[in-house]
Order: structure tokens, then sequence, then C-alpha cells
């Protein structure tokens, strides 16, 4: 019977997995840490373990489904918010099984990752799973603030609800001022992010590279935040130092 991914799909992944292309960052950097010999491909936005020598795919919005094809994957990685159903589905009508993830909370990154490396990967469990686990479970929220969280400018877009950013930054105590937007990801025009009513920004470098020299000045008067994406959005080994890295950058905010 074929295991079934985060989104109910069934998987027919193969008793022995030896060929694993991933088309999510994040995934990428799962795989290679764990199970390094396993890692087929991977796209262009991969850019860690540093290094990380495979055929690339192209990126996460527009994989080269002919070159996965080629590769022979015993199974594809994606994430439902990174990759667009349309390639998903053409993966699979080559014959490609994906397997994908859906993940929202730290807790639910946790437990996919845990069934995506033991069930569509085939490997045992990591250490550094294990404690990322036990480091989340030790987290304590710190002095409240309430935030918003640009992902991009021009436009100006922001972290919005249910998603993962926005839980992490939950467990350290900031508060997402736009968690109950309808949108995940809306666009809010600088001047209302300015009279939300935040008392910090936190802007991460990527998917848009903000600098201390590109976005801050945007927010006058307001403390900015300047973090790592990879500690903020990402899911797998990044996990286990997350928390560390993010507290210190978020103590170190700032008017500009």
């Amino acid at each position: 019977m074929a295991a079934r991914d985060d989104t109910g799909a069934p998987v027919p992944v193969p008793e022995r997995v030896r060929r694993v292309v991933s088309i999510v960052p994040s995934l990428t950097e799962t795989v290679a840490v764990t199970a390094p010999g396993l890692l087929a491909g991977a796209t262009d936005w991969c850019t860690h373990p540093e290094g990380l020598d495979v055929p690339r795919v192209r990126g996460t919005k527009n994989p080269d489904v002919e070159l996965i094809r080629e590769l022979r994957p015993d199974v594809v990685l994606g994430n439902t918010e990174e990759n667009r159903p349309a390639d998903v589905e053409a993966l699979r009508a080559a014959g490609v099984p994906v397997w994908m993830t859906e993940i929202r909370t730290v807790d639910e990154a946790l437990a996919s990752l845990r069934r995506m490396l033991t069930l569509a990967c085939r490997v045992p469990v990591p250490d550094w799973l294990d404690e990322a686990a036990r480091v989340w479970a030790g987290v304590t929220p710190g002095e409240p603030r309430a935030a918003v969280v640009p992902i991009w400018r021009r436009p100006w877009m922001v972290v919005g609800r249910d998603t993962f950013t926005g839980d992490v930054l939950s467990r350290l105590g900031v508060a997402n001022v736009y968690a109950a937007h309808p949108e995940r990801y809306p666009k809010i025009p600088l001047d209302e992010l300015n009279a939300s009513g935040a008392d910090l920004v936190v802007l991460p470098d990527e998917p848009y590279r903000f600098t201390e020299d590109d976005g801050p000045e945007s927010f006058p008067g307001i403390d900015v935040a300047l973090v790592g994406g990879r500690h903020l959005t990402w899911y797998g080994p990044s996990l286990v130092r997350a928390p560390a890295e993010l507290r210190e950058r978020l103590a170190a905010a700032r008017t500009y």
C-alpha cells in the first residue's frame, strides 16, 4: 500500500529509495544533511548545504519537468506553498512519484519532516530532528512585541494568516499584526504598514533581500530587526539553531 503524503495523496515510493529530487530549498537541505547520497537533483535556489553539487532543475515555481523525469528519481519532494499544483500534476502524469509536504506551524514541520524522511526517503529519523524537537519544546516567549513582517517590496507584501513564519515568531513572543488577514501574503501599502500599530518590523533576507540599506528606512520611528530568512522560514536542520539566532536578531532591533 502506498504511503500518503501531507495532503492525503497516495505516493508509490519503493521499499528502497536510491534517488531523490527536491524542489524546495529547506527539504533539499533536510535530505542532504540526513542522507546526502540520496540527493539526485535540486532547484537553482537550493543554497544549503554550501557546496551542494547536484544537477539543478530550475526553480520552485518553474521546475524542469522533463529534466526531473530524466534524473529517474524514486521520489520528488515538494511543498504545497512553494510548488504549483500544475507542476506537481505534470510530474505525476509523467510517472514520477511526488511527496507533498504541507507545513504552517513548527509542530507540523517536525511531524512532516519525520514522516517524509521515514516514509518517502526510507531513512531513519536523524539526530538533528530529535534535537530540533527538544529545542522547540523548551522555547518560551520573550518580551511581547507586535510586528509586521514584510517579505517583498514594490509592492509591499507581508506575512498574513496561517504561516510557518508567523508561528515561529509567535513562539518567541512576537505577534504578527496581520495574522487575521484573509490572505496569507497580502499586499499592504507602506503607509498602512506604518500606521498598523506595530512596534517592530521584522525584515528577512529572503525572498526579498532586505539589508540595512534597503528596507529599514521605510519605517521611521519603528524598531527594525534584520533576520536570516533561513532561520525564519525554513523547516529542516536550521530548526535547531533558529530560536537562538532569531532571539539574537530580535534583541538587536533598533530604529534606523
